[in-house]
């Protein structure tokens, strides 16, 4: 028998120990590989750089919200085709495929759930199911938590993550929805109750021209790319260098768009005290 050498380790060539692909995962931001346990255990945070990785919504939901005490809400709507659109694949298939990647009847998952003890109405995107774009299914289930939280006299808490903007294969339909959800949200400060809209990465078109961008608290995470047109087809329009960092959290924090920048580990602290004062 002979045997390989890998750094200081013999290990047999027939006795090759495999090690699950899953078990290890490449980091982001500086490419390291880390042990997905442990970066699990960080929030989905890297232990090195502090990349913050994006997170399915029930993953966020369990990291904000307190043990069990989430109660979805409108969880079979899904996405109808009033276009029948067809191009290269056909709009129900492709809303198919997403289903089946992401276990999720589309983009958004909304409901009520409690943070300290404190109750409120939750809205999460989730950007694995068509980028987080905004379709008709999305709009309306951020209007129904806005009128819950309306009705209820609770603050309505919404985390988006849509680098997909407005859903083209539903046309003036999913275009309609900016309106919609700016119009639900609009009512809610009229009533008011309050609004924390927490932006995490991606952030930008459709999606932080509507609701994204009218919250009463405006918080994101480190990194998080936010705006409406991405900086590289800025940057061919206008023909000119974007400042380093452009529409990234900490740069729009310096312009005043944000209230404040927080890490993954910090969030639920914050939604924590500022919903004890409502």
């Amino acid at each position: 028998m002979w045997w390989q050498r890998k750094k200081t380790v013999l290990v047999p060539s027939r006795q090759k120990v495999e090690v699950k692909s899953e078990s290890w995962v490449k980091c982001q931001g500086c490419g390291a590989n880390l042990y997905e346990k442990r970066l699990q255990e960080n929030l989905w945070v890297c232990p090195r750089c502090q990349f913050h990785h994006r997170l399915t919504a029930f993953q966020r939901i369990a990291i904000t919200l307190d043990e069990n005490s989430f109660k979805e809400r409108d969880a079979t709507m899904q996405s109808g085709d009033p276009l029948s659109f067809s191009a290269v694949k056909a709009y129900p298939d492709k809303v198919r495929e997403d289903q089946e990647k992401t276990g999720l009847l589309d983009a958004v998952v909304s409901g009520e759930g409690t943070v300290g003890g404190c109750q409120a109405e939750f809205v999460v995107v989730d950007s694995r199911f068509m980028m987080g774009s905004m379709g008709s299914v999305v709009g309306e289930k951020v209007v129904r938590a806005a009128e819950r939280a309306q009705v209820n006299h609770v603050p309505l808490v919404i985390f988006s993550a849509s680098g997909g903007g407005a859903r083209m294969y539903e046309g003036m339909f999913s275009l309609m929805q900016m309106a919609k959800t700016s119009a639900a949200v609009g009512r809610l400060a009229e009533a008011g109750v309050p609004y924390v809209s927490v932006l995490t990465d991606p952030t930008m078109a459709g999606v932080a021209a509507s609701f994204a961008f009218l919250g009463d608290f405006m918080v994101a995470e480190p990194g998080a790319l936010i705006g409406f047109t991405g900086p590289r087809v800025i940057e061919q329009t206008i023909r000119a260098k974007l400042p380093a960092g452009f529409q990234r959290s900490e740069f729009l924090l310096k312009k005043g768009a944000l209230d404040q920048v927080l890490t993954r580990r910090e969030i639920r602290p914050f939604l924590s005290r500022l919903l004890s004062l409502f």
